[in-house]
């Protein structure tokens, strides 16, 4: 199927091509950006762990294929849906061993690639891949940053999968996802595409059926599966906001997901047909593209006899004004289809970047942030090790004395060091959350011997339950894996930062008070845990970098509870936001603590304590002084 042959596509290319200051992310395999039908593309390649890895098999044809749909330049051999908005490439597959198929990307991968995507300014994530899960539970991390990211007002786009079951793809199955399925060319389910109830309330179905696109080596060729129906969606979606933009509305793309499943056609009209697996509908394009630009949304009770009539006429219908609308997109709060999450949905907080910088400096042009391309990191955890290979553990095994040769007995390992102490640059030293390592640490430069002593002290006092948490600040440089196939980034840490904890002792010696009765301890220990627990990421966003900081400097807190217990206050909701007001060169986020009293909740406004964090170096810092006040 040419990709310029779907219903109401000419007619929406009529009113744009995109709008380069729209980002779309694709989270996808490696690209040949050679390819004639890219070449013009504004495509910027950002490094990821899958980046690292040579690619000439199916990651690279994957990567190019689903790329091409988008951003295929229409004086090429490939016509994209949105050639002229701005491409994010996030390489999060690469080819296995034997080169034939695609090697798995972990849940924690994927949390790494939508964190890059989104700091790199992305409003469109396209994911055409997934992992089968049973439940339709994902990873606490992974769940938590596409919460986030649609808190943001930022679009992800998933695949539902090719099993040909009622089943659960992940992150598909996450409702704040639109989740996309693929159809043939007569608008019927193909076989292998997933269904579900839950994805009835966000899944769409897309043309999915022989996807012309290109192919790495320079050539053309088709393939079929839900992986080639997303980018559809997500190009559509791109062009929506970019006539959003075009016609001076505010951008929205919550909205524009809304648009699209309401728009959606459904089995009225062909009871015949299975309709648990056309999920919420098909794309209808010229629908959506009518509400888009009259700027208001269709009742979902919107005849459908009428959306098959706009699906068969779009250049007429795009000429009609008559059609019912109710709810104008504005930035008033919009109701979601209550058939979907059950609740209204917040107006979104997307931003548009307008500006003029280079756009080779950073991933997408503008308002990207940080453009340098070192990777800062500022991330909490527990430490372990790790030993690479069976001939490495075997080598410093036959190495340790006779009675005590167990390499995976830490106070025998760390007897061990103690008199071979160059020996700690050849263990894999990991940061984990929980039992899952994130990063290894590994000390460079002229003080990598303080870095390992450190890392042996806090392996030592962990193991004697003197520490509960470390925090390690550094850079990424590259990946290792380790003993059990796990691919990890590694850290080149920054001895500054590199501190150990235990919660109580912490809260212990902030709290000055002798009286161990005194309550502010309960709370900064149960604003410590949040972080650890309801908070916990991988560190390496700034806003991440802020709040991991922020509990780092419990006296700090201590100050703010102290405070806020005097007005019998309790801690409601912990935030951050970047900051308005920044030194020149910096990059500076506010940590907002906001606290209510329990017994005059009705009466009593609620108090804001709020302190501002520069990570723009690896360790962050404070600047200036606690700033408080009162807001309804």
């Amino acid at each position: 199927m040419d990709i310029e042959t779907l219903s109401g596509l000419k007619a929406l290319w009529t009113e744009t091509l995109g709008d380069p200051r729209v980002c779309i992310a694709i989270l996808d395999g490696p690209i040949n950006r050679s390819h004639p039908s890219l070449i013009g593309s504004n495509l910027f390649e950002i490094n990821t762990l899958a980046s690292n890895e040579p690619s000439q098999g199916p990651a690279l044809q994957h990567g190019t294929h689903v790329t091409s749909i988008i951003f295929g330049q229409h004086d090429g051999p490939i016509k994209g849906i949105a050639p002229h908005c701005r491409g994010l490439i996030v390489p999060i597959f690469s080819d296995r061993n034997n080169g034939n198929s695609l090697a798995a990307c972990s849940q924690l991968d994927l949390v790494r690639a939508i964190t890059q995507a989104i700091d790199q300014g992305a409003h469109i994530i396209n994911i055409s891949g997934g992992e089968f899960t049973p439940s339709g539970a994902a990873h606490p991390l992974l769940a938590k940053v596409i919460q986030n990211s649609f808190n943001q007002g930022i679009l992800i786009v998933a695949a539902t999968g090719n099993d040909g079951c009622e089943c659960l793809h992940i992150p598909s199955a996450l409702p704040s996802v639109l989740a996309v399925g693929a159809m043939n060319s007569e608008g019927l389910p193909l076989i292998f595409s997933n269904w579900s109830q839950d994805y009835q309330t966000h899944g769409i179905l897309a043309p999915g059926e022989n996807i012309l696109g290109a192919n790495p080596n320079g050539d053309l060729s088709t393939h079929t599966g839900t992986s080639y129906a997303t980018p559809i969606v997500s190009g559509i979606a791109a062009l929506l906001l970019s006539l959003q933009l075009k016609s001076q509305q505010k951008p929205d793309l919550q909205a524009i997901r809304s648009v699209i499943l309401n728009s959606a056609i459904g089995c009225d009209t062909e009871p015949g047909l299975d309709c648990h697996r056309l999920l919420a509908g098909r794309l209808n394009i010229t629908s959506a593209t009518i509400q888009i630009i009259k700027g208001k949304n269709f009742m979902l009770t919107t005849n459908e006899a009428d959306r098959k009539k706009v699906q068969e006429n779009p250049q007429e219908q795009l000429q009609d004004n008559s059609t019912t609308e109710v709810d104008t997109m504005t930035s008033t709060s919009y109701q979601h289809n209550p058939s979907s999450l059950q609740k209204t949905m917040s107006p979104s907080t997307l931003k548009i970047a307008d500006c003029g910088c280079d756009l080779s400096s950073c991933g997408c042009g503008c308002g990207c942030g940080n453009n340098s391309q070192t990777q800062l990191v500022f991330a909490l955890g527990k430490l372990n090790y790790d030993f690479g290979t069976e001939a490495r553990r075997d080598s410093i095994s036959q190495h340790m004395a006779p009675n005590a040769n167990d390499p995976y007995h830490p106070e025998q390992l760390l007897a061990y060091l103690e008199e071979n102490p160059w020996d700690a640059a050849s263990i894999y030293w990991t940061l984990n959350l929980d039992a899952t390592p994130i990063y290894a640490i590994q000390a460079t430069g002229a003080f990598a011997d303080r870095v390992y002593q450190r890392l042996r002290e806090f392996l030592d006092e962990q193991t004697k339950g003197e520490v509960e948490r470390i925090s390690i600040p550094g850079s990424l440089a590259g990946s290792v894996q380790l003993f059990t196939g796990q691919v990890v980034p590694i850290i080149w840490p920054n001895l500054r930062g590199m501190y150990s904890w235990n919660t109580k002792e912490l809260i212990a010696a902030v709290c000055k008070e002798k009286d161990t009765e005194d309550p502010s301890k309960d709370h900064i220990e149960n604003f410590l845990i949040r972080v650890y627990e309801e908070l916990r990421n991988l560190g390496a966003s700034p806003r991440d970098r802020a709040i991991n900081y922020a509990s780092t400097n419990a006296l700090l807190a201590s100050d703010i509870f102290k405070d806020a217990l005097q007005k019998g206050m309790e801690l409601d909701t912990i935030s951050v936001e970047r900051s308005p007001i920044c030194r020149p060169e910096s990059d500076c986020w506010d940590v907002k603590l906001t606290f209510f009293n329990p017994c005059k909740m009705f009466e009593q406004a609620r108090k804001i304590y709020l302190f501002t964090t520069d990570v723009s170096d690896i360790v962050p810092v404070i600047v200036g002084k606690i700033r408080t006040w009162f807001a309804r």
